[in-house]
C-alpha cells in the first residue's frame, strides 16, 4: 500500500513544540502524580481515564476525563475508552497541514500535544500463571494504538511509554518554556516502536506455544527482548554487546541472581549457558566444566563433590579459568574443592548458606543462583543472523533412550557399557561438531571438538585422555576400557579405528553413512560392541 497523498506540502518539521494537553493512561503508576503535577504547573491540561485518573484525582490533581472529552462512555468492560475520533485526530493531526487543521475544526477536535502511556502488564500475568482468558483480557488495544499514532506524529506529539523518562522530558520542558524539542520526541518516538513491537512479539510468542499442533514456518515471525545488562564489550573488546531477557523466564543465565563477583562478560554469559544446558540434560548429580563453551569434562555421581572432581579429571589444564555448571544445590564440601582451582563463573539452582563464606573467599568469582533448572525438552526456536536474514530453527530437544538404540554388531553392549553410552551420547550433543567423546564411568575421559575431521577429534580426544592420565599419576589413558560417542555418523572406518587404537570397547553413533557396513564390520573386528541412535546432534 502506497502513502497517501498530501494537498499541502510539509515545511520542515519545528524543532519546539509547545506542550498546551497530555492524555496520560498507565498502568504502571511509579512516578505518577508528581510528574503530572509538574506538567500541571506548566499549565498543561490532563486527560485521563480509568484507574489513572482516580489516582491523579485522589492526588488533588485536576483532570478532564477521556469519555468527557469524547462524548463517549467507555464500554466493553473498557476494552473501548480511547479508541475515538478525538482522541485519535487529536494525536495524528498535522498542525502544519491545512487539511487537518479544518477538518479539527469542523469535528471539534482539540489537540493532544502529549501522550503518557505505559501498556497493560502482559508478561507479567503470564509469568504469573494465569488462565488464558486472562491472558487475553491483558493485551492492551488502545495502548499500542496511541502509542503508534504519537510515535508516528512524533513532529507535533511527544510520546512517553515509561516512568523513567519523565525526568528528562520535565528537564526539556524546563529548559524552553513549556516545550519540547524534536531531538527528544525523536528519541522518544524510536523508544516508542521498539516497545509496540516487542510487546506484540510477546503476544505471538505467547501464542504459539500455547497451540497444540507443532511448530510451523510461519510466513512472518517476530523475536523480542528487554534490556537487562549492557556490557563492557562482545567477544572482542572492539565490539560492543548487551544482554536482553525475552520475557520467557526460562531458568538459565539470562534470569539467574548473581550474588557475588565482578561483571558478567559476553563470554561469560555464552560459556555459562552452554554449561547449564548441559547439566539440566541428567537427572543425576552432575557438573560440567566449560571452556570456549565446549565442555572440558562432565561427570554424574552419587554426590556432588565427587562429580566435580571426575569432571576436573577430564581436563584439569582446560578447566583453568572455565565455568563450572551444577544441577544440584551447591554444597560447602563442593564448593571448597571447587575453589582450588580458579574459575570464572559457577552457576547452581542453590546454594547452601555455609557454602556462602567460602565462595566469598574468592571475591572476583561470578557465582550465580537460578532457582530451577531449564527443561531441556522444551520446544522454543532458536535464532541466528545471516547476511540479508536469519536461520530459525527449534533448539536441539532431542534425547536418545535404551529403547531408541539399535545395536548392529555381533557383541550386545553389556548394562555398564549401555550407560555410558548413552551419558556420552547426551554430552556429545553440547560438544561443537565434530563431536567425540570418550566415556567411562559417568564421566567424560577425552572429548574432541569442532574439527574439519571426524578423525582428528577422534585422535584429540585420545590424546587428551592420555594426558588426563599423566596428570591423575596414572600407568595408562584413561581411554582404555572407555565407550565413545560419535555425534554424526563415521564416514569411514578410520575414525574408529582410532577409537579402537585408544582403547575403547564399545560406540554409539547416529549411522546413515553409506559406508555403515564398512564401519561396523571394523567394530565386529575388533570385538567391539556399537549401537545406532538414528538421531546426529551437529553443533555449530
Amino acid at each position: 500500500m502506497t502513502a497517501p497523498s498530501r494537498k499541502t506540502a510539509h515545511v520542515a518539521s519545528p524543532d519546539l513544540v509547545p506542550v498546551k494537553r497530555v492524555l496520560i493512561s498507565v498502568s504502571d503508576k511509579t512516578g505518577l502524580t508528581a510528574f503530572a503535577t509538574a506538567l500541571t504547573a506548566h499549565g498543561v491540561e490532563v486527560l485521563s481515564t480509568g484507574g489513572t485518573a482516580k489516582a491523579l484525582r485522589e492526588a488533588g490533581i485536576a483532570i478532564k476525563d477521556v469519555s468527557e472529552w469524547t462524548g463517549f462512555p467507555e464500554i466493553m468492560d473498557g476494552r473501548v475508552k480511547t479508541l475515538h475520533p478525538k482522541v485519535h485526530g487529536g494525536i495524528l493531526a498535522r498542525r502544519d497541514e491545512d487539511s487537518h487543521l479544518t477538518a479539527m475544526k469542523d469535528h471539534e477536535i482539540g489537540g493532544i500535544d502529549m501522550v503518557v502511556v505505559s501498556l497493560y502488564p502482559f508478561e507479567e500475568t503470564v509469568a504469573g500463571g494465569a488462565d488464558f482468558s486472562t491472558c487475553i483480557e491483558n493485551i492492551d488495544i488502545g495502548g499500542p494504538a496511541m502509542i503508534r499514532a504519537s510515535a508516528k506524529n512524533h513532529d507535533f506529539v511527544t510520546i512517553i511509554t515509561s516512568a523513567t523518562d519523565y525526568d528528562a522530558v520535565l528537564e526539556n520542558l524546563n529548559a524552553h518554556n513549556g516545550s519540547t524539542t524534536l531531538a527528544l520526541r525523536r528519541s522518544l518516538a524510536a523508544k516508542a516502536f521498539a516497545l509496540t513491537s516487542y510487546y506484540d512479539s510477546r503476544i505471538a510468542q505467547w501464542l504459539r506455544d500455547s497451540r497444540e499442533e507443532p511448530a510451523d514456518t510461519p510466513a512472518h515471525i517476530t523475536f523480542g527482548g528487554t534490556l537487562k545488562q549492557t556490557l563492557r564489550y562482545g567477544e572482542n573488546p572492539h565490539q560492543t554487546a548487551a544482554l536482553y531477557v525475552d520475557g520467557s523466564n526460562r531458568p538459565g543465565v539470562a534470569t539467574a541472581t548473581q550474588i557475588q563477583g565482578k561483571e558478567l562478560s559476553y563470554n561469560n554469559l555464552n560459556d555459562t549457558d552452554a554449561a547449564y544446558e548441559l547439566v539440566a540434560e541428567f537427572a543425576e548429580p552432575t557438573v560440567a566444566i566449560i571452556k570456549h563453551a565446549n565442555p572440558c569434562g562432565v561427570a554424574s555421581a552419587s554426590t556432588m563433590i565427587a562429580a566435580y572432581q571426575l569432571a576436573l579429571r577430564c581436563d584439569p589444564v582446560s578447566a583453568f579459568g572455565g565455568i563450572i555448571a551444577l544441577n544440584r544445590t551447591l554444597d560447602a564440601a563442593t564448593a571448597a574443592e571447587i575453589t582450588k582451582v580458579f574459575s570464572e563463573v559457577i552457576i547452581a539452582p542453590a546454594i547452601d548458606d555455609d557454602a556462602l563464606p567460602i565462595l566469598a573467599k574468592k571475591a572476583n568469582v561470578r557465582v550465580l543462583v537460578t532457582g530451577a533448572l531449564p527443561d531441556p525438552a522444551t520446544r522454543r526456536l532458536t535464532l541466528r543472523p545471516v547476511a540479508g536474514g536469519l536461520l530459525v530453527q527449534d533448539r536441539d530437544f532431542g534425547c536418545i533412550r535404551k529403547t531408541d538404540l539399535k545395536v548392529v554388531t555381533k557383541r550386545a553392549p553389556t548394562e555398564k557399557e549401555l550407560a555410558d553410552l548413552l551419558f556420552a551420547f547426551r554430552v556429545g550433543k553440547h560438544v561443537k561438531s565434530n563431536a567425540i567423546v570418550y566415556a567411562r564411568d559417568g564421566a567424560t575421559v577425552g572429548i574432541g571438538a569442532g574439527q574439519m575431521s571426524r578423525v582428528d577429534s577422534c585422535r584429540i580426544a585420545a590424546w587428551k585422555a592420555g594426558e588426563a592420565a599423566k596428570a591423575a599419576h596414572l600407568s595408562e589413558s584413561l581411554a582404555k576400557g572407555s565407550v565413545v560417542a560419535s555425534d554424526a555418523f563415521f564416514p569411514f572406518a578410520d575414525g574408529l579405528l582410532a577409537a579402537i587404537e585408544a582403547g575403547a570397547t564399545a560406540v554409539i553413533q547416529p549411522g546413515g553413512s553409506i559406508r555403515d557396513e564398512d564401519v561396523i564390520a571394523a567394530a565386529d573386528a575388533h570385538n567391539l560392541s556399537m549401537v545406532l541412535t538414528g538421531m546426529r546432534h551437529f553443533r555449530h
